[in-house]
């Protein structure tokens, strides 16, 4: 049995290149295995990459390396925080006694299962009217104050306070800082929304992070955040700043901006910009002003230079020989008129006093009439000795009737 075969003891010690070899040996023989884990360290040297793997749930590490045989394989936007996983060989370096893992191949960690989890909840808060236009609040024209969520000392930060600045210096904001990715961000935003929105000076809120790629802005799809950011009273503005990988915080906001920059353009007004339209407007309203007065002084030129206007007596003085010839017509029709009727008149009296009892009397004739002052028609209606009243031309007579033919009267 040779010593490398022995069991080591205190008089027969292995070497320590006996016991890295064996180590070595036990190593080799695990193979490739596939692990998962968080990129805690990401460092490029030359071509290759030198980095950290840890336990997503203990306290536990392991380096790694890619070679740049290998690098070219993997996606290009791994980096530290990524949740990823591996195909490894352990690999133990028996010369530095370190053990390292050595990549094969490395990928996202399911990122189709958190696509369909955020699918999913896209379509439930949909459901629940979250997204509806309907509920979008107008933002203020010009807001005093403007709550601003960011991380600290933040390139995000720094653009919207430019921006802001460079617009309308007069704008005061009130700044809450929070982490933008990690296991912390959800929480300290909704702290930060809710106690802007509790700050009744701020009159807008925007939520501003410098863009990132799809796992990183994870915590701005978080469920509790954006219904903490539908809850908010005051109009809240997403500026997440990645166009292609959209935060469920963008259908909720009120105003989404592409870019932290877009977002102080678009709620903060250019002075300037206000000012040479206040300019313009002025400009115009001058001009429409003018021209209206302009047309207007015209119009009672016009009116002022008509004759009626020009003279006031003129209208009356031409009107004046047409009323006398008017008056001397209807002189001369009234004068005619009362005349046919004066004819007309004589014609009806004539025509009555022709038809009157009266000219009958005229010519002899006499009326006799009874006692009860009926007309006597008939010798029958009176017998002897029947007074009558004779009504004549000029006056009356009572007569009585007698057989012998004669009569007495007495003239009355």
């Amino acid at each position: 049995m040779t010593i490398v075969d022995a069991p080591p003891t205190v008089d027969t010690p292995w070497p320590v290149s006996v016991l890295s070899n064996k180590i070595k040996g036990w190593i080799d023989r695990l193979g490739s295995v596939w692990v998962e884990g968080e990129i805690t360290q990401w460092g490029v040297s030359g071509s290759n990459v030198y980095g950290k793997l840890k336990d997503l749930d203990e306290d536990a590490t392991v380096g790694f390396t890619i070679w740049s045989s290998v690098r070219a394989k993997i996606p290009a936007d791994l980096k530290q925080g990524d949740r990823v996983i591996a195909l490894v060989k352990p690999n133990y370096w028996v010369k530095g006694g370190t053990l390292t893992m050595q990549v094969f191949e490395m990928r996202h960690v399911g990122l189709g299962d958190l696509l369909e989890r955020l699918e999913r909840l896209r379509q439930m808060l949909r459901a629940e009217g979250l997204f509806d236009l309907d509920r979008k609040k107008p933002l203020p024209f010009l807001p005093t104050v403007v709550g601003l969520i960011t991380g600290k000392d933040s390139d995000a930060e720094k653009d919207v306070l430019r921006n802001a600045q460079l617009r309308w210096p007069a704008v005061q904001f009130r700044i809450s800082h929070a982490a933008v990715q990690g296991d912390r961000a959800a929480a300290e935003v909704i702290s930060a929304i809710r106690r802007l929105d509790g700050d009744p000076e701020v009159e807008v809120i925007i939520i501003a992070r410098g863009g990132g790629d799809f796992q990183n802005l994870l915590v701005f799809s978080d469920e509790a955040l954006v219904r903490a950011a539908a809850a908010c009273v005051t109009p809240l503005v997403s500026a997440i700043g990645h166009e292609a990988d959209r935060p469920l915080l963008d259908d909720v906001a009120d105003l989404r901006a592409s870019t932290p920059t877009d977002a102080a353009k678009r709620v903060i007004p250019d002075v300037a910009e206000e000012l040479s339209r206040v300019r313009q407007a002025r400009a115009r309203i001058g001009t429409r002003m003018t021209g209206l007065l302009s047309h207007e002084i015209d119009r009672l030129e016009q009116l002022r230079s008509r004759p009626v206007l020009a003279n006031s007596t003129w209208l009356v003085d031409s009107r004046a020989e047409e009323l006398s010839r008017y008056v001397g017509r209807s002189h001369e029709l009234l004068e005619r008129l009362l005349e046919r009727a004066g004819t007309r008149v004589s014609d009806l009296r004539s025509q009555l006093r022709a038809l009157s009892p009266q000219r009958t009397l005229d010519r002899g004739y006499a009326i006799a009439q009874l006692p009860d002052g009926s007309v006597l028609r008939s010798r029958d209606e009176a017998p002897d000795g029947t007074q009558l009243v004779l009504t004549l031309a000029e006056g009356s007579l009572e007569a009585t009737v007698s057989s012998s033919g004669q009569s007495r009267n007495a003239r009355r």
